[in-house]
């Protein structure tokens, strides 16, 4: 099955930020090349990348947003991946310079969710797009209420 269309367009002026021409919802966007070490045998990117992929768009979000995931840490909270899904449509190569695009989604008390969109930088399809859903956990790993700062990205994000 096909992915629905995804055209971003460039959201305030920022190129951090855009906003799919399809959905009307605003993403944020970091780019990444794809390195040797990311391929398996056949040439495309081992699909467990994409897991690391998926972390670096969330961790770039919260650098861009001036809360980064060592201040979460340092401030007492850690949030580990509890769910996880990928539907894949087109392979990234060595070398292949692609946008990931995240946004936060889904806020409960002690849970929330990030959704990833992959694209080919060059030739704008759709690689895959997927979620990460995480439970807010104290330095002892009990579950505790999302931090104030995390929630205040949430309300923050743009719509």
């Amino acid at each position: 099955m096909k992915p629905k269309p995804f055209k971003p367009k460039i959201f305030n002026d920022d190129e951090r930020y855009v906003r799919d021409q399809t959905t009307g919802l605003i993403w944020h966007r970091a780019q990444h090349r794809t390195l040797y070490a990311d391929t398996d045998r056949s040439d495309v990117v081992y699909h467990s990348n994409y897991l690391r992929y998926f972390e670096f768009g969330r961790t770039s979000l919260m650098r861009d947003a001036a809360y980064t995931y060592k201040a979460i840490e340092e401030s007492g909270y850690v949030y580990p991946i509890i769910d996880l899904g990928i539907n894949f449509y087109q392979p990234l190569y060595y070398d292949d310079l692609m946008y990931i695009y995240t946004r936060p989604v889904n806020l409960e008390r002690v849970r929330l969710q990030f959704d990833y969109l992959i694209t080919h930088a060059e030739k704008g399809h759709i690689v895959c797009i997927g979620f990460t859903k995480h439970c807010a956990l104290n330095l002892s790993g009990n579950p505790v209420a999302v931090d104030p700062k995390t929630v205040h990205l949430w309300k923050t994000f743009p719509a």
